[in-house]
């Protein structure tokens, strides 16, 4: 934890050094994005973020912790998202009940779909960092010819499904408050994975197979039905993110718009920054959530743009790179 504390200074250093640089006061652009992430809306835009930031900061880590690299969150999230759509826009079903089963669609979707990859790495030993990539062009690819076509919306202008009816989508607020169902959800989530990682059989396994594989083998891990296992579970979680999406923000598919924000990659960040330990990826995605929404806070009150705020994540993975050097030991 140290040397991420130590890591985040550095770039905080050296990400004011570049606001410095294009003649704005680094003082006043880090206060805006304080401001802007912490107070006002900006707290109820902090924690909307939140939530698929750390579901799939937690699908890389799961991954992570057993020796796997997912790199396929893009693929799994786009399978989830569209089965979430497809089911609560065509299962005739009550609305509340048709919303758990496009949850479960979706975890069931994105699971199978992160599966197949590790079976491909079993049976014809071809890398699980590799297929689950390349099977995420694949997703797109399908996934974008549905919504294009036969799944379209032809009332718009734009690649997209109909609209998801009001019964079937997820409270965005409960009681007032800025925290709506799909964060309670992943909360849930978040807590099981951690309390896993601590205290499970299963998180004390997959901690020892990602350290030594051929020590876990020897101690009567059974590898290949763990590999399967915790692809499953990585590529779930990246599809309750994509249901999460559609059901509770979105409230349909649109080809394209999962993907924009760069959800996969700023998870897979936040693991990385985190050592795939759960309640640090946890910490991660959320701090990298507040850092997005306040840097476009920061954009509206001084014009300078959002992607500072991208340079200061990139600042704080290289430092964390970089920590060897800052713990040099003697």
């Amino acid at each position: 934890m140290t040397a991420i504390l130590l890591s985040i200074a550095v770039a905080v250093v050296l990400g004011g050094l570049v606001v410095l640089s294009t003649g704005a006061n680094p003082l006043s652009v880090y206060q805006e994005i304080v401001q802007g992430a912490l107070l006002g809306r900006g707290l109820g835009e902090t924690l909307s973020r939140s939530v698929p930031l750390i579901g799939m900061g937690l699908a890389a880590a799961i991954a992570f912790r057993a020796g796997l690299i997912n790199l396929g969150g893009d693929g799994q999230m786009l399978v989830g998202g569209l089965a979430a759509a497809f089911v609560a826009l065509y299962v005739p079903a009550p609305g509340a009940v048709r919303a758990v089963l496009a949850l479960t669609a979706a975890i069931c979707a994105g699971g199978l779909y992160a599966w197949i990859a590790a079976v491909l790495q079993l049976g014809l030993a071809i890398p699980f960092l590799i297929t689950s990539l390349l099977l995420s062009y694949i997703a797109r690819g399908v996934t974008s010819y549905l919504v294009r076509y036969p799944l379209r919306d032809p009332s718009t202008g734009m690649p997209e499904t109909y609209r998801v009816a009001s019964a079937a989508r997820l409270p965005s607020s409960i009681f007032d408050l800025p925290v709506s169902v799909g964060m309670l959800i992943m909360a849930a989530v978040a807590i099981a994975v951690i309390v896993n990682d601590k205290h499970g059989v299963n998180g004390f396994e997959w901690r020892m197979t990602g350290l030594n594989p051929r020590f876990a083998g020897y101690s009567g891990t059974n590898l290949p039905r763990q590999t399967q296992r915790v692809a499953f579970l990585s590529g779930a979680l990246a599809g309750l993110v994509g249901a999460l999406l559609i059901l509770g923000q979105q409230y349909r598919f649109t080809d394209g718009a999962l993907l924009a924000p760069g959800y996969t990659w700023s998870g897979l960040m936040a693991a990385v920054l985190a050592m795939a330990n759960p309640i640090a990826t946890v910490v991660t995605a959320a701090f990298f959530a507040a850092l997005q929404v306040g840097g476009f806070a920061m954009e509206r009150a001084l014009g300078l743009p959002a992607v500072l705020t991208w340079v200061l994540q990139a600042l704080i993975i290289l430092c964390l790179a970089a920590r060897p050097v800052f713990f040099k030991r003697r």
